[in-house]
């Protein structure tokens, strides 16, 4: 068992320090992987590609694309099967609001993900280990690597361990509500086309922007948000609009 467990590492050439911090993620998550290499991706920054050299595709992205996905089934069919005296709309709530950006960033702060991440020194330095739309974007990636190494089952069982154990109470939080998702149902509702979200601004480095967004239902301008992504900024752009609605 020893043996197959440092053949896992040998092929990577990792320096001591970060196969320990490896390692310890997996005890974190209770997920040892077969293929480390899948770990490691799902935990490099972009911004860490200009130290190690490596191809945009070399990281976390196209984990992150995969775990999105992942994460929609495994909580689309938990609530489908919990909560049987609900209709779609409901249980596109619920759903929406446990794999919003705000929800995976505090339970990547719980794991303790951040500490983990590899970063640029740049973006280390501005706070990226604790920047909301890094850590959701690594979780997903993070759920991505799970599912390819292990398949369903392991990726099933850390969303249900990391995320849907705690639904009651992130449900309960009207900070977690999914804005961006009552809007679209309150135009859905009426008939009328879904709600317009528009970049307005876009400031600072790469490393730490900060965007001002809009959002229109039906022509009119019904708020405005900033965030230091996009998602955040459309985030609280559909908070103001509900509440100026009064929905």
């Amino acid at each position: 068992m020893w043996l197959l467990r440092w053949n896992r590492w040998r092929s990577l050439n990792l320096k001591p320090d970060l196969r320990h911090n490896l390692r310890a993620l997996e005890q974190r998550i209770h997920h040892t992987f077969r293929d480390p290499r899948l770990l490691l991706q799902a935990l490099k920054h972009r911004s860490y590609l200009d130290t190690s050299g490596e191809k945009r595709v070399q990281s976390n992205e196209r984990l992150e694309f995969l775990g999105d996905a992942v994460l929609d089934l495994v909580v689309s069919d938990h609530f489908f099967r919990t909560e049987v005296n609900e209709d779609e709309g409901a249980l596109t709530n619920f759903k929406s609001t446990i794999v919003s950006g705000a929800v995976l960033a505090t339970q990547a702060r719980k794991i303790g993900l951040g500490e983990y991440l590899l970063l640029s020194e740049n973006e280390a330095k501005s706070g990226g280990r604790y920047r909301d739309s890094i850590l959701e974007d690594a979780l997903e990636a993070l759920i991505g690597a799970i599912y390819l190494d292990g398949g369903v089952k392991p990726a099933h069982r850390f969303v249900q361990q990391f995320l849907l154990s705690d639904s009651e109470k992130i449900l309960a939080i009207k900070s977690f509500q999914n804005y961006k998702s009552i809007l679209q149902e309150y135009a859905q509702g009426r008939g009328s086309d879904p709600p317009v979200y528009t970049v307005l601004e876009a400031t600072g480095p790469d490393h730490d922007k900060r965007y001002l967004v809009e959002v229109c239902l039906e022509g009119k301008i019904v708020g405005q948000g900033r965030g230091r992504s996009k998602k955040e900024a459309e985030q609280r752009a559909a908070a103001e609009g509900v509440k100026q609605l009064t929905i």
